[in-house]
C-alpha cells in the first residue's frame, strides 16, 4: 500500500518547509504533448512564486487541504482492513473482473483525431511570420493553447499569460478568433463525415470516428485508413493532426497522444496487445483520471499504472463504490465504449467569458450584453427558443454561483435574453467577478412542423391526472452532445471517488466539488467545510428555505435549494445514473467527467417536471374555478372564493427559480 511511515511523513514536512512549491499542485505542471523535456520543478517554482498570495492561490490551498483530509481518511480505513476482510473483498473483485472481461468487444475499430495545437496552428497558417516561434493564443489573463515551441518552456493552455511570459520572455500572444477556428473545424468535420457519418465531435479540434465499416469497404488496414484520413485533413486545411486507433474510444484517445504532433499510433484488436499496452500506462493518461484522482490513488494505494488497478483490486472494492470500482477495474483491463451513442436533441446552449476580475457594474453589464448577443445568435442559427435562463458567475475568489429563472414565454432575441439576465445579475451586485456565462434550456424548435409547447389544447383544460403531481426534487447548481458539440473529453474535470466512514457510497468529481450518488435514496453532496470529511447530508434540503423581503413577506423567487441532481416525483420517476453514466429517465449516456453536461441534462428534466406541475396546477385551478362559479349566487361570492383559493394555494407552486437559485447564505 501507499501509506507513509512516520519517517516518510517527517521528511515530507521538512521538504514542504524548504521547498514549498513542491506541495503546490496545479494544472500548469502536468505532462502534456510537447512538454516531456520541461524542467517541471522550475516551472512549478515559478508558478508558485507568481501565484502566492493571490485569491486563486488561497482557493487552491483550500482544495489541497480538503484532498489531504480525504487521503488521510482513506488511509485510516486501509489500516483497519484485516486479512480476512481483504480476502473477502478480493473474491468480490475477482468476480467483477470476470464479469467485466466478458463484456470486451474487439469487433470495432475506433479512431480518435486530435488537431495539433489547433488555435495556434490556425494563427500560424494565416500568418507565416509566426512559424517556428513560441506562440500562445489568449491574453495576459488566460491562454487557450500554446504552440509546441512555447511548450518547451512549460507554457500551456489554462495558464495565465503573465506567468507564461515569465517562463518564456519571447512568447508571442495572439488574441483568439473563434470565427476562424470554427471555419477550419468545419473543414475537418467534412473529412470525418466521409469516413463515418455518425462521427462524434467532442470539441472544435477533436473527434471520434468509427472506421470499422470503411476498413472493410476499402479492404484497407486501420493504419492505412489513419494515414489517409490525416492526409485528407492536411489537404483540406493545411493543418496537421495526430490520431490513435484502438478497439474502443477510451484507448483510441490515449493512443492519439502518443506520437504527437503529426503522428499516429495503432493498437491492434488483440487481447494480449491491449494488456501489454495497459500494463505500463500511467493512470493520468486515461480520460476520467484527473489530478485529484491520481493523487488519491497514488498516495493511498500506491497505484501509478493501469496494471496496478488490478493488483490492488481488493483495496478498491473495500474503499470505493461498486460503480467506481467497475470504472477503475475497466481501466485496468483496457475496456471502453465501442458503440456509437444515440443522437440526442440539444437540451441546452451556453456561452461564457473569462476576464480580469472587476466590480465595475457598467463593465459587467456590457460583458453580459456581449454574452447575450452571442447566445442569441447561436440559438437563432438553429431556430431554437428557450424558456429557462441560467446565469453563471465566478467571483474573484473563484466561488461559482448560478442563478436561473423560468420565463412565461419562449425567447431567443438578444433583447429578451439580456433583459432577464440583467435582473438576475443586478440582484447579486455589488460583486467582483472574473467569469460570466448564460445558459438557455427547455427548448422548442421553431422550424416548420414544430408547435409551441406553451400553446394549450382543449384536452389539456379538461383532463386532469392527479397521479402527475410532483414533489420537491433535490438539486445542486454549481456550475452540446454529438456533432458540433463543445464537449472536451480530455479536460481535467475528471472523477475521484470515495466512501465516508458510515459506508455511504460517494462519488466526487474535480475540479468543482461535485458528487453524484448512484442511489435512489437520500443524496449526499460533498462540499469543503461541511464536516470533517467534506460530506454533507442534504436529505432534508429539498424543503425550500423561504427568505423574507424588506417588508417581511416571504419571497418565493429567492427560494434556495442546495442538493445534488436527483429528480423525484410521486411516480418514482427519479433521475440517477445507472452504471454511473446512463440517465434513468431517458437513457442518455454521460460519463461522470461530463459534469456540466450532466448538470444541463438534469436541468432539462427538472424543467420538464416543473412545467408539468405548473400545467397541472393551472388545469386544476381552472376546473375548480369553473365548478365554484357555477354554484355561486353572485359575483361577489365568486371573488371571495377566488381570493380564498389563491391564499390556500400559496406555497404549493414553486417557481423554477427555487430549484436553481442559491441563497447568499449558501454561497
Amino acid at each position: 500500500m501507499g501509506t507513509n511511515s512516520n519517517g516518510d511523513r517527517d521528511r515530507d514536512r521538512d521538504r514542504d518547509r524548504d521547498r514549498p512549491w513542491q506541495s503546490y499542485h496545479t494544472v500548469y505542471t502536468n505532462a502534456k504533448a510537447g512538454m516531456d523535456g520541461v524542467d517541471k520543478e522550475k516551472v512549478q517554482k515559478i508558478v508558485y512564486e507568481m501565484s502566492k498570495g493571490s485569491k486563486y492561490f488561497e482557493n487552491e490551498k483550500r482544495k489541497e487541504a480538503t484532498i489531504k483530509q480525504k487521503i488521510e481518511n482513506l488511509q485510516a480505513q486501509c489500516a483497519l482492513l484485516t486479512d480476512e476482510r481483504l480476502s473477502s473483498y478480493q473474491t468480490i473483485a475477482d468476480k467483477q473482473i470476470i464479469d467485466l472481461e466478458a463484456t470486451r468487444d474487439l469487433s470495432k475499430i475506433w479512431l480518435h483525431a486530435d488537431m495539433d495545437a489547433f488555435y495556434a496552428a490556425v494563427e500560424t497558417l494565416e500568418n507565416l511570420a509566426l512559424k517556428g516561434k513560441p506562440l500562445a493564443v489568449g491574453s495576459m489573463s488566460m491562454l487557450c493553447t500554446a504552440s509546441y515551441e512555447a511548450r518547451k518552456f512549460g507554457v500551456r493552455a489554462a495558464m495565465p499569460g503573465f506567468i507564461a511570459r515569465r517562463l518564456c520572455p519571447d512568447l508571442i500572444l495572439v488574441p483568439p478568433n473563434f470565427q476562424k477556428y470554427t471555419y477550419y473545424s468545419e473543414l475537418t468535420r467534412k473529412v470525418f463525415q466521409n469516413y463515418d457519418p455518425d462521427f462524434i465531435a467532442t470539441s472544435l479540434d477533436e473527434a471520434y470516428v468509427n472506421i470499422t465499416d470503411i476498413c472493410n469497404y476499402k479492404c484497407m488496414s486501420s493504419e492505412q485508413i489513419a494515414s489517409e484520413l490525416r492526409n485528407a485533413i492536411y489537404e483540406q486545411t493545411g493543418l496537421t493532426c495526430s490520431v490513435g486507433v484502438a478497439p474502443n474510444r477510451l484507448l483510441a484517445k490515449v493512443c492519439s497522444d502518443i506520437n504527437k504532433p503529426n503522428g499516429q499510433f495503432i493498437l491492434p484488436n488483440d487481447h494480449k496487445a491491449i494488456m501489454t499496452f495497459i500494463s505500463s500506462l500511467p493512470i493520468r493518461k486515461v480520460g476520467g483520471i484527473g489530478k485529484v484522482t491520481e493523487h488519491v490513488l497514488r498516495d493511498v494505494l500506491g497505484i501509478n499504472t493501469c496494471e496496478d488497478m488490478l493488483q490492488k483490486s481488493a483495496y478498491l472494492c473495500a474503499l470505493f463504490s461498486e460503480h467506481t470500482t467497475d470504472f477503475f477495474l475497466s481501466i485496468g483491463l483496457g475496456l471502453g465504449r465501442t458503440d456509437t451513442p444515440q443522437q440526442m436533441l440539444r437540451k441546452s446552449m451556453s456561452c461564457e467569458r473569462t476576464f480580469s476580475a472587476t466590480e465595475d457594474e457598467s463593465e459587467l453589464f456590457q460583458k453580459l450584453a456581449d454574452i447575450a448577443e452571442t447566445l442569441s445568435n447561436d440559438m437563432q442559427k438553429e431556430g431554437l427558443f428557450g424558456r429557462t435562463l441560467t446565469l453563471k458567475l465566478k467571483t474573484s475568489s473563484f466561488e461559482v454561483r448560478t442563478r436561473a429563472t423560468s420565463l412565461q414565454t419562449y425567447i431567443h432575441s438578444k433583447e429578451d435574453i439580456l433583459g432577464h439576465a440583467s435582473k438576475l445579475l443586478k440582484a447579486e451586485l455589488p460583486l467582483s467577478l472574473r467569469l460570466m456565462g448564460l445558459r438557455m434550456s427547455q427548448f422548442y424548435d421553431a422550424k416548420p412542423g414544430h408547435h409551441d409547447p406553451m400553446q394549450k389544447t382543449l384536452k389539456s383544460f379538461v383532463i386532469t391526472d392527479a397521479s402527475q403531481s410532483t414533489s420537491c426534487g433535490s438539486y445542486s447548481s454549481n456550475l452540446h452532445l454529438r456533432n458540433g458539440a463543445n464537449i472536451d473529453l480530455s479536460a481535467d474535470d475528471q472523477s475521484c471517488f470515495s466512501k465516508d466512514e458510515s459506508d455511504n457510497l460517494m462519488v466526487a468529481c474535480e475540479p468543482e466539488e461535485y458528487q453524484q450518488s448512484n442511489k435512489l435514496a437520500a443524496v449526499k453532496v460533498y462540499s469543503p467545510g461541511n464536516d470533517a470529511h467534506g460530506v454533507k447530508d442534504n436529505t432534508d434540503e429539498c424543503v425550500p428555505q423561504v427568505q423574507m423581503d424588506n417588508e417581511g413577506r416571504s419571497n418565493h423567487n429567492t427560494l434556495s435549494i442546495n442538493a445534488e441532481a436527483s429528480l423525484t416525483n410521486q411516480n418514482e420517476e427519479t433521475l440517477w445514473w445507472i452504471d454511473g453514466y446512463i440517465c434513468s429517465v431517458c437513457g442518455a449516456e454521460l460519463p461522470p467527467c461530463f459534469m456540466e453536461e450532466r448538470q444541463e441534462h438534469s436541468d432539462y428534466h427538472l424543467a420538464v417536471m416543473l412545467q408539468k406541475e405548473e400545467s397541472l396546477q393551472n388545469r386544476r385551478g381552472l376546473l375548480q374555478s369553473e365548478r365554484s362559479v357555477g354554484s355561486l349566487p353572485d359575483n361577489r361570492q365568486g371573488g371571495d372564493v377566488a381570493r380564498k383559493k389563491q391564499k390556500t394555494s400559496k406555497g404549493k407552486f414553486i417557481p423554477i427559480d427555487a430549484f436553481f437559485n442559491r441563497s447568499k447564505k449558501d454561497c
